[in-house]
């Protein structure tokens, strides 16, 4: 069963720059299909919902596009007792909803204005992550808009969320979810001061705690981390260029005197009680997980590697624009911050692997996890040609499957626990797949415990999926929550 719209290659043409073409050109129908070609076997104890989000532009541009404009659409997998449903939606957006009234594009783009304005409005597309809280997925936004609820299983959009505060009052792009208390923590930033705020969301859905954190300035932090205790907010240096900023434009300054700080709050704690730690610049998209040995705080993340000179310096300028760019070289990489003695620490656990998209056993958020999912990116496309597996205690690679890193795009893969899990490795990884060489489309499982084995069951989807961002896995628990 489908909704057809509209469907083709590039059903807007090639004028709005490479990001609406290819692999990135958007599909224009909303389908249910429940009876796929498998090859192999879904396993029976995989249970759940698997979730991607990505920019899908539902009218022709009006401007030059970038990816962080589309309208965003969820593509969902639903497994059941061996049997897996697709479906994919656009988020209803109160922004997509004036579109779709008017019939055309009303939007500025990225690249032409800023947030805030109001003579070229953006648009708030939550396009970039999901996640599943309180019995709905959740959507959110780059660069922190409104939280979208949607129907985990049908997709639907329910409404949003009425728990953000602060001047910005916005939602971060990436939010945590802590599963054993069913708390939602998250943050918003902001080019007016105090420039940050920090909110605890309960396990129904109310606003509980609600701070203001100051500054030194405007900054563009992308993601945050959580333990059992405390939260880590993000301060890098990367922040609006002032003079593009007041001048209605988007374009982002990386400034290599200043340091990375990571900065922990206990969970319900105000202002006051944030300890500020120091560590050499970078900037970080991707926290992979967070958690707390005796008084130490340790954080594994993706570090997004400066640009250097000949000289040995950073670049400021190429840095801001591979950022800016999404041609990201990151390296896995371990922060510790001692929050008895101030003592702080940061090592690369594998030099040698751009790996990116970090994901884990999502019930241990705040707790320590040993084994991390990650994807190998190509900088030059905005793709990621393959998964791997990590052992974050090691940094070893102790896993990794492509059916082709010249051909092969793959969404952000996540780990879903088998029923009964006996150990935190003890279930699967489920990613969609896109072969450019082929021009098919799969959903591919694997045993979480030998990635190398390749996957246990290709689940074939008779159109592409373009090219998109986040992911998440939502257990029947949390489904049955709404």
């Amino acid at each position: 069963m489908s909704t057809v719209l509209r469907s083709s290659a590039a059903p807007f043409g090639e004028s709005h720059g490479p990001f609406l073409t290819g692999s990135f050109a958007p599909v224009l129908e909303e389908y249910v299909l429940d009876d796929l070609a498998v090859e192999g076997q879904i396993p029976a104890d995989l249970n759940g919902v698997y979730l991607r989000n990505g920019p899908n532009p539902r009218f022709e541009p009006i401007s030059q596009y970038h990816p962080f404009d589309g309208d965003g659409m969820v593509h969902g997998a639903h497994f059941d007792r061996g049997k897996v449903t697709y479906r994919n939606k656009w988020v209803r957006t109160e922004a997509l909803r004036q579109e779709e009234a008017a019939g055309k594009a009303l939007f500025a783009s990225i690249m032409s204005t800023h947030k805030g304005r109001q003579d070229s409005p953006l648009k708030d597309a939550a396009n970039t992550d999901v996640i599943g809280h309180a019995g709905h997925a959740v959507a959110s936004w780059y660069l922190a808009g409104v939280p979208y609820h949607l129907d985990p299983i049908t997709l639907e959009t329910i409404g949003a969320g009425d728990y953000t505060f602060g001047p910005g009052n916005g939602f971060s792009a990436h939010p945590k979810v802590d599963e054993v208390t069913g708390e939602l923590l998250f943050f918003d930033y902001y080019q007016a001061h105090p420039h940050m705020s920090y909110g605890v969301v309960d396990a129904s859905g109310k606003a509980t705690h609600q701070v203001l954190i100051e500054l030194p300035g405007g900054r563009l932090p992308h993601d945050m981390a959580v333990t059992e205790h405390y939260s880590i907010l993000h301060d890098l240096p990367i922040m609006n260029d002032e003079g593009a900023y007041q001048a209605g434009r988007h374009k982002i300054r990386f400034d290599a005197s200043l340091p990375t700080r990571f900065g922990v709050i206990p969970r319900y704690g105000d202002a006051d009680s944030m300890r500020w730690f120091e560590f050499s610049p970078c900037f970080l998209y991707h926290v992979v997980n967070s958690w707390e040995e005796g008084d130490e705080i340790v954080m594994v993340a993706c570090r997004y590697m400066p640009t250097m000179t000949s000289d040995g310096n950073i670049d400021e300028v190429r840095t801001a624009r591979n950022i800016a760019t999404l041609q990201m070289d990151a390296r896995l990489w371990r922060y510790r911050m001692n929050v008895k003695t101030g003592e702080s620490k940061e090592e690369c656990l594998d030099p040698d692997r751009n790996v990116e998209f970090p994901t884990y056993d999502s019930a241990r958020t705040g707790r320590k996890t040993q084994w991390g999912y990650l994807v190998d990116h190509d900088p030059t496309k905005l793709r990621w040609t393959g998964i791997r597996k990590y052992n974050t205690d090691s940094g070893e690679n102790v896993g990794a499957w492509s059916d082709g890193h010249a051909s092969c795009w793959y969404s952000e893969p996540w780990f879903a626990p088998a029923d009964n899990q006996r150990s935190e490795d003890h279930g699967y990884v489920v990613s969609f797949v896109w072969n450019d060489s082929s021009g098919e489309q799969q959903l591919q499982v694997f045993d979480a415990l030998d990635l190398n084995q390749g996957p246990i069951a290709r689940v074939r989807i008779p159109h592409r999926m373009p090219s998109g961002f986040h992911a998440c896995w939502m257990k029947p628990s949390q489904i049955a929550a709404a």
